[in-house]
């Protein structure tokens, strides 16, 4: 007899636990998460500490989900037989949001985690089809499957010939081949988000990663001049709506193989229109935009031969988003939209929060002293009764 139980991976990672909340609040299925650990105990110590920032000690949640230690690298998951087996009659839907999302790590590790970490989850989705049923197995993606490609890159479209900028946008490219050949054989959602920032009403975000770490570094005077180009499009989505149209999306059936694009899309911004916004917000002159192979021969080195101590860790810590301050590439999201804007979910322009992100990423030290969501969502709350 087949269960009805939703898994979920990587839920304590900053997409994954938006994802869980949604699961939990909005509708009464069990839930399990697989978290890497070494044994049940110390999964469920994990799963409680994010429970608890996430929703505050008093949430009412701690019974319906379960914390089962597992690891994506190990072959069957590092489970026994038997319970793979039970799990997989308990399952009827999978969000495999787990990966690294470290745009450093050499390439063959990158697909330790998300390639071959995706073909472990892809097996045991098999199991799920075997001993019960399988609805859907949705897979978190990312927008920076495209790589290089320039123009208009579409919901279907996958291998256009396209070069990689760095491990992870190649490793995610090979883990996202490997889903798309399994359709036909089980249910498949690829969802594609674009760069991931924190929440639109709060500016809360459980990852300084990305836009946040050139933001970082300006404010700290790290980053004198930056290689971009003002007019290329910066696609960039609040991590609710991401959470808000997986839930969404994970509700519809699925026949072999449907790819969302959630992105900003017609909502992107530019490289300059950022910057100007960022130095506004922070009452700073902006800094120095150069053409990115004049920065990379010349600028580059003699900041890293002359610049302060400041500028040589701020110029590492930000090196590998630097091709990203001049992308050639528009996101088409026309499947997602027509999905998504008739139940309310859109992705705003950037314009419109990013204040609200650059307000909350300096009230947490950038990272240093960062609130759980909790402590931010009360904040928030007390503000709006003073408003009031």
């Amino acid at each position: 007899m087949a269960g009805n139980a939703v898994l979920i991976t990587g839920v304590t990672g900053f997409i994954g636990m938006e994802v869980l909340a949604r699961f939990l609040e909005r509708n009464g299925r069990q839930v399990y998460a697989l978290i890497r650990a070494r044994d049940d105990e110390e999964a469920e110590r994990r799963l409680s500490a994010t429970l608890r920032g996430f929703f505050g000690a008093g949430h009412p949640f701690a019974g319906r989900v379960q914390a089962i230690a597992a690891d994506i690298e190990r072959p069957g998951l590092g489970l026994d037989r038997m319970r793979r087996a039970e799990l997989a009659e308990e399952v009827t839907d999978i969000v495999h949001a787990a990966a690294s999302v470290s745009f450093t790590l050499p390439l063959e590790r990158s697909r330790e985690i998300n390639v071959d970490g995706t073909a472990r989850m892809l097996e045991f989705a098999g199991l799920c089809r075997q001993r019960g049923e399988l609805r859907r197995f949705s897979y978190v993606s990312t927008a920076y499957v495209a790589g290089l490609h320039a123009g208009e890159f579409g919901e279907q479209d996958l291998d256009v010939g396209q070069q990689f900028r760095n491990p992870y946008e190649q490793s995610k490219f090979e883990a996202e081949l490997l889903v798309r050949g399994h359709a036909g054989r089980i249910p498949i959602q690829v969802f594609r988000p674009s760069i991931v920032v924190g929440e639109q009403t709060t500016g809360w975000t459980a990852s300084f990663n990305v836009l946040y770490a050139p933001m970082k570094a300006f404010v700290r005077g790290g980053l004198p001049a930056l290689p971009a180009r003002r007019s290329s499009l910066v696609d960039v989505v609040p991590v609710d709506y991401v959470a808000d149209a997986i839930y969404e999306l994970s509700g519809d059936p699925v026949d072999e193989i449907q790819t969302y694009h959630l992105v900003a899309g017609s909502n992107a911004t530019t490289v300059g229109r950022v910057i100007e916004m960022t130095a506004a917000c922070l009452g700073r002159h902006t800094p120095v935009v150069l053409p990115p192979s004049l920065f990379r021969r010349v600028i580059y080195p003699v900041l890293v031969r002359r610049g302060s101590e400041r500028v040589r860790k701020s110029l590492e810590r930000t090196k590998a988003l630097f091709p990203y301050f001049s992308m050639g590439v528009s996101y088409a999201d026309a499947a997602a939209r027509a999905r998504l804007e008739p139940a309310g979910i859109t992705a705003p322009p950037l314009e419109t929060y990013l204040p609200g992100l650059i307000a909350y990423a300096s009230r947490a030290g950038w990272g240093r002293a960062a609130l759980t969501r909790a402590q931010c969502a009360a904040a928030s709350e007390a503000r709006d009764l003073v408003a009031a």
